[in-house]
């Protein structure tokens, strides 16, 4: 939903070219790049006029719950749907290889959809699909499978129930701010061990909703984010050891506050790496309280990649108005514009941000400092460049005082231009579950204890993921 750039002069800001045009961009400071396509909207439009509910169809009426707790696809019913219409509250619909072109929607509490393989169980949207599973029930897991070719999302957990506004694309009415008393957030989710892949919003998306995970997953190709978490207060949410490449937006973190973590991540070669936002234009602002600890966050300069309407492009981790986040031992490598910037959009000062002990080397300019707040700190980060020149110095996280420093500028850089959502390239095989025949858990008493000391500085890319 939103996506921060570098701070340019008006000469050198990018050319706007909004995609979601109920929604101003800025030409100054962070703007809200957006990855979809231009022709998403139209798109959209024509797959509800054509499929109505995203849903392959209601209950059955004649349908009859097997033996035990496990519905089988296609052995019990020929479709995902069927199967979880008729699963039991703390039911697990296993579902064998094949590619299901269907639209799944789990209402019901702590379903546990699981793949029998997760790169030969695939949720194929065509391209003309809107979402492939939406979750509203409590406690519910989507793992061991791939989900790719929708319109909008891949995978959505939300406490959004409204069938319409879930078809626009996302979780939120329309992008507007969120009603927190007529959609409670969603309570309770896990997506384990889930491809998703060349979708046109986001991979895996969690928008009010919490007490969740987000873990071992892979996302590629997402037009917006390959892990998007937005709108919770508190988020109580672990997003750990996924792979998230060739996204416009690696992870994005919009109005999303407190008990968060983002863990142990390898984000490379997306446009952008991490975004952490606040606005005003959807509910829960500002953002506060994300750990972004032990994450390889390299390389993201990728053509190969949706385009953003706004253009940003080589930025490694980027706060745009975030608050009282902690940046803590992530390798921060090769990323064209800035490895970390932090940067005030209108109405939400960056405020109280932490970045320590990260390995910011080889990007335009390691560690940027766009804000005019004083309560931003900078230690021991090993940073090769950074602006303001003394920023370490003058911004020290022990520092008895600090005062505002000049406006830090990251290194200019032209974006080129992207691919369509659905040309990215395929990712490779993943991780299967060792045993899929396993009992299954529902996603309850999340995201448990989290230790962030636990993920160390990864010494490359490639030394991340940990089991």
């Amino acid at each position: 939903m939103q996506l921060l750039t570098v701070r340019q002069s008006a000469s050198e800001a990018p050319r706007h070219r909004p995609r979601r045009p109920r929604r101003p961009l800025r030409s100054r400071g962070p703007v809200r790049p957006r990855g979809a396509v231009r022709a998403l909207p139209a798109l959209l439009v024509a797959a509800l006029a054509l499929t109505g509910c995203s849903s392959a169809g209601g209950p059955s009426s004649d349908a009859r719950h097997p033996e035990g707790t496990v519905v089988r696809v296609p052995q019990d019913f020929p479709s995902v749907q069927k199967a979880v219409d008729v699963a039991r509250e703390g039911d697990t619909v296993l579902v064998s290889p094949g590619t299901y072109q269907e639209s799944v929607r789990i209402t019901k509490p702590r379903i546990v959809l699981r793949g029998t393989d997760r790169n030969s169980v695939v949720l194929d949207g065509g391209v003309r699909l809107v979402n492939g599973v939406t979750v509203t029930g409590a406690g519910s897991v989507v793992e061991n499978l791939t989900v790719h070719g929708y319109l909008a999302n891949g995978v959505l957990f939300t406490g959004v129930t409204d069938e319409k506004l879930q078809q626009r694309g996302a979780g939120g009415s329309a992008y507007n701010p969120l009603d927190t008393t007529r959609f409670p957030a969603l309570q309770g989710f896990r997506a384990t061990r889930v491809t998703a892949y060349n979708n046109g919003l986001y991979g895996i998306y969690a928008f009010d909703a919490r007490a969740g995970i987000i873990e071992d997953s892979y996302a590629s190709g997402g037009a917006d984010s390959g892990v998007y978490v937005g709108q919770c207060k508190p988020c109580d949410t672990l997003v750990r050891r996924n792979t998230v490449e060739r996204n416009a937006v690696g992870i994005e973190i919009t109005n999303a506050s407190d008990n968060l973590w983002f863990l142990g991540n390898r984000v490379v070669g997306n446009r952008v790496g991490v975004t952490v936002n606040s606005n005003d234009l959807e509910a829960l602002a500002p953002q506060h309280g994300a750990v972004i600890a032990g994450n390889a966050v390299t390389d993201n300069n990728a053509s190969d990649t949706p385009e953003q309407a706004d253009g940003g492009f080589g930025i490694g981790i980027g706060i745009g108005g975030g608050t009282a986040n902690r940046v803590e031992r992530n390798l921060v490598k090769g990323n064209r514009s800035a490895g970390v910037i932090v940067t005030d959009p209108p109405g939400h000062p960056a405020a109280g941000n932490l970045v320590k002990g990260n390995r910011a080397e080889g990007n335009g300019v390691d560690l940027v400092l766009a804000s005019a707040d004083p309560g931003n700190c900078f230690t021991g980060n090993q940073p090769a460049t950074q602006s303001p020149d003394d920023l370490e110095s003058r911004a020290a996280c022990d520092a008895q005082s600090r005062s505002p420093l000049a406006t830090g500028r990251a290194a200019p850089v032209q974006a080129p231009p992207g691919v369509p959502f659905n040309q990215v390239q395929a990712p490779p095989a993943q991780p299967s579950l060792p045993d899929p025949n396993a009992p299954a858990r529902p996603a309850t008493d999340l995201p448990g204890p989290v230790d962030p000391d636990a993920y160390p500085l990864p010494a490359t890319a490639d030394a991340v993921l940990p089991h």
